[in-house]
């Protein structure tokens, strides 16, 4: 069976109502910046069209080269604003800069992950597909280090008040103050699940105030 890191990682585990302290290892990623409404802007479409055939293209190269197959992770983003109520409290969703990633294993390296970009390319364009996003993907490491998280369930639109309870009374009660951006980590297919059944990781950074 694949290898799954939802299921080792304690990164990747959370609870409804529950906000706790994790401390979250580097990670490597596939990348992609943008900006504006996901629900409308076409970069942001484009950039998941291109995250997920390159991992797959990972995935498969990893077992057929390394036999190491794991799982294609679930799709992750950064979120922030120049202001933040934007994001947590008047949903300004024009206003907000995302990065999408995708999570894949140390194993993968800057080779592999070039070979894949040009192996999707190769077949998007066989189909006549735009490919312009591909060659805006990065392979990247991220290092959070001490974060806040706890799991929505539930419409992306219901986050509000649970982001401005860990904003504003977990982290300053707890001693901490946010460094990082916004990371929600997309456990469910919005493709396939209804939207009052969404589990979507919230996560913040943090640092302990001395």
């Amino acid at each position: 069976m694949a290898l799954d890191p939802k299921k080792t990682l304690d990164a990747y585990r959370a609870r409804a109502g529950e906000f706790r302290l994790v401390e979250v290892p580097p990670m490597q990623y596939l990348m992609i910046d943008g900006a504006g409404d996901p629900n409308a802007a076409p970069e942001y479409a484009e950039a998941v069209s291109a995250l997920f055939p390159v991992a797959y293209a990972l995935k498969f190269a990893s077992r057929d080269q390394l036999g190491v197959d794991t799982v294609v992770m679930p799709l992750e983003g950064l979120w922030h604003a120049a202001d933040m109520q934007a994001f947590t409290t008047r949903r300004d969703k024009s206003a907000w800069l995302w990065t999408l990633m995708i999570m894949v294993p140390d194993h993968v390296t800057p080779h592999m992950f070039r070979a894949a970009v040009e192996s999707v390319a190769v077949k998007l364009a066989k189909k006549r597909q735009p490919t312009a996003a591909l060659h805006e993907l990065r392979l990247d490491t991220l290092q959070e280090g001490l974060c806040v998280q706890t799991l929505h369930v539930g419409s992306y639109d219901d986050e509000a008040p649970v982001l401005d309870d860990m904003h504003d009374r977990y982290i300053p009660e707890n001693g901490l103050r946010m460094t990082g951006r916004h990371h929600e980590i997309y456990l469910s297919d919005v493709r396939r699940v209804d939207a009052v059944r969404l589990r979507t990781i919230l996560r913040q950074p943090v640092e302990r105030i001395a």
